[in-house]
């Protein structure tokens, strides 16, 4: 369902448009109205004005079966958030160097409710069985990410974040509380965590945060190995001092791109 505000300028209208939007996903990348309409929780009628309304903006195309699909200028939506950040132009090349010193994959990836999604990310031609891209979602805690971004926040925090239905398409993984503070305590006090064979067979990955210029976790990183070939020690003991160097290059860039003199430009003002 769309959320409801509370407040006197909430607008309606614009958050119904949002969430048909988000209704799309890996699971259903192609709906006709009627699917939409069910898993938007709306109103034929509405769904209807909604779609015709994102297909004039170019948000999403219709087929002559009359099944839509999102267009690639959906993705303008985020590019205008992440080129606001400056992390990813900045973190790219340190990417590459981190993938050149390993030979193993490596990505960045932010929280988004009970999910992370990729922002970034530089692979090697390897046998994983998942297909990884920017924008791809996977439950939090079954990734090494999602457990380094979910130990930055409180609690509280953290079980509002899990409380949202994943939109990757794969189950969520059931863990009681306890649990689950236990696992990110751990992985807060030693500063990064590992996920092997959780997200699927033969997938092991070892991730540490990235920070902004505040301290702030913004992001997490990782490098992503095939369990058969690399094992846990080599990870651990191998990849992550090299993932931890980068990491902190990062945010050590980031913090100065952050902190630079910003130059605003003054309105004309006419003579006349």
């Amino acid at each position: 369902m769309a959320q409801r505000g509370s407040g006197p300028d909430f607008i309606e209208a614009l958050a119904r448009g949002l969430h048909v939007l988000r209704s799309f996903s890996p699971a259903q990348p192609t709906m006709r109205l009627s699917d939409v309409a069910t898993a938007a929780d709306l109103a034929r009628p509405t769904a209807r004005r909604i779609l015709l309304t994102l297909e004039e903006l170019g948000y999403v195309r219709s087929d002559d079966a009359g099944a839509y699909t999102l267009t690639p200028r959906v993705l303008e939506l985020g590019m205008a958030y992440v080129g606001s950040l400056g992390l990813w132009d900045i973190a790219r090349p340190h990417l590459h160097d981190l993938v050149a010193r390993t030979g193993e994959s490596s990505s960045m990836s932010q929280l988004d409710g009970s999910d992370i999604v990729y922002v970034s990310r530089v692979a090697v031609p390897k046998l994983i069985a998942l297909r990884v891209e920017i924008g791809t979602r996977f439950p939090a805690m079954v990734t090494s990410q999602g457990k380094v971004l979910l130990a930055a926040l409180d609690f509280d925090e953290v079980l509002t974040a899990l409380s949202e239905r994943t939109r990757s398409g794969l189950p969520a993984p059931a863990i009681t509380e306890p649990d689950l503070a236990a696992t990110l305590a751990e992985v807060r006090d030693q500063g990064w965590a590992v996920a092997d064979n959780e997200l699927a067979p033969g997938v092991r990955s070892i991730a540490v945060p990235v920070a902004d210029g505040g301290g702030v976790v913004r992001a997490a990183m990782n490098v992503t190995v095939h369990s058969a070939e690399t094992s846990l020690e080599t990870l651990t003991g191998r990849y992550l001092p090299l993932l931890q160097e980068t990491a902190a290059q990062i945010s050590a860039d980031w913090a100065q791109w952050q902190s630079r003199p910003i130059e605003r430009v003054q309105p004309h003002r006419s003579t006349a």
